[in-house]
């Protein structure tokens, strides 16, 4: 069967089908609100500091609630809390949006309605990844990540163009409900998602003990933790190199648009990554994807000594094409390897250690700055993302973790029986 076939072929399984037409609607909202929301507020206040207070307060919200998604996750239907979250997402956007057409929106209440809508999202973001193995056979798990990553990279770049000449055209507050509605599409996607619930916890205890019990799966695996912290550290060194120094390198070097089309470059690598990634499927996939991120420490380097947009416009593609590979085989492993009753715990783990040391990086990057130098800052950056892949990829416990398996014979129909109903 040719690999163009065969990487397609999760889309003949319906539940899958509808995860991943589902979440590629969601996130063309998510790529339309953020413009949305941040002229909505910017035409009320007029101020930046009060827009990076409400996307502050955002983000606490997400990572407050993140552990408790994990463990709501491993209680109850996936695809029934990924529905309800939408559901009620779509209602918060849907009042923001409002607030802002008829006039009555403050920044208190947006906030709020933002500080819910991180809430929600993180209620729903463990589920959409543990649910994905409930929704094909085990050895179309790559194919399948690799689908889902492609799509809403393609739904986010989409989405962000749509929300401008949505604000453009009909105001920020239209941008809003737009949003709303795809949230409200998405959850009648995820209500037509035939996969069983997960397995159930043989005993419910308390929050905390569920959290323990899933903390502990985490840490059993070596090679899982040791691919989080390296994800932390990257996290951090780009959060304050490219989201900090590089605009300031914009503004005084090489102008904002040259820098936009840095970004672009950088967002078209990561979809020409996907692209990749679902055709290419390394069985050390895992190892291979770590030892790819060290080729996104070029674009900092490459900042650190050129002004030169077509340089830079080239190491930001490079580093977006190297970012994928990772992304898809460390999802796979994750599904394949953890037990299905604490799957979406550990990825509720798994998505805060790859992301909290954002804000933290973004805070020191301007200290730093002053302090050792623009240059030398993003010297460092760059070299702690290739030490840190580096290191990661000494170890034997991620070197020896397989993605692939053998392929089996695909029947030429494919039954749309829920994948746990068909595979213990």
């Amino acid at each position: 069967m040719a690999a163009g076939k065969y990487s397609l072929l999760p889309l003949k399984h319906a539940a899958f089908k509808n995860v991943a037409v589902g979440r590629f609607i969601s996130f063309l909202g998510n790529g339309i609100a953020p413009v949305a929301l941040a002229f909505a507020v910017l035409d009320l206040t007029g101020s930046a500091a009060q827009l990076g207070l409400l996307v502050a307060v955002r983000a606490l919200a997400s990572t407050v609630v993140m552990l408790y998604g994990g463990v709501l996750a491993d209680r109850m239907p996936r695809a029934l809390l990924m529905q309800g979250s939408a559901l009620a997402a779509g209602g918060v956007q849907a009042a923001a949006g409002i607030s802002v057409v008829c006039g009555f929106c403050s920044m208190p209440l947006l906030t709020t309605l933002a500080a819910l809508s991180g809430a929600l999202s993180a209620l729903a973001m463990p589920s959409s990844m543990a649910v994905v193995a409930q929704t094909v056979p085990k050895d179309l798990l790559p194919q399948a990540n690799a689908l889902l990553r492609l799509s809403t990279k393609l739904a986010l770049v989409i989405g962000s163009s749509v929300g401008g000449l949505l604000v453009a055209a009909c105001g920020s507050g239209w941008g809003l409900i737009v949003d709303a509605a795809t949230y409200v599409l998405a959850a009648y996607l995820f209500s037509r998602v035939k996969a069983s619930g997960p397995v159930k916890l043989p005993k419910r205890g308390t929050l905390v003990s569920d959290l323990r019990e899933g903390w502990s799966e985490f840490v059993s695996h070596t090679w899982l933790w040791i691919v989080v912290l390296q994800a932390t550290i990257w996290q951090a060194v780009w959060a304050g190199a490219i989201q900090v120094i590089g605009p300031l390198i914009a503004v005084n070097h090489i102008g904002e648009a040259a820098w936009g089309f840095v970004l672009a470059s950088y967002a078209a690598g990561t979809i020409v990554g996907g692209l990749v990634a679902l055709r290419w499927r390394p069985e050390r996939g895992v190892a291979t994807g770590v030892a790819m991120t060290a080729v996104s420490g070029v674009l900092p380097l490459t900042l650190a000594f050129s002004s030169h947009p077509p340089v830079l416009i080239a190491a930001g593609f490079l580093a977006g094409l190297s970012m994928e590979q990772v992304m898809v085989a460390s999802s796979t492993a994750v599904q394949s390897t953890i037990p299905p009753a604490r799957l979406a715990r550990v990825a509720s783990f798994q998505i805060i250690g790859s992301s909290a040391a954002v804000p933290l990086g973004q805070a020191l990057a301007g200290p730093l700055a002053n302090s050792v130098g623009t240059r030398n800052l993003l010297i460092g950056g760059g070299l702690i993302i290739v030490l840190a892949a580096t290191c990661s990829v000494s170890s034997r416990s991620v070197r020896d973790v397989r993605t692939t398996q053998r392929r089996q014979a695909v029947p030429a129909t494919v039954n749309d029986k829920p994948a746990t109903e068909r595979t213990p």
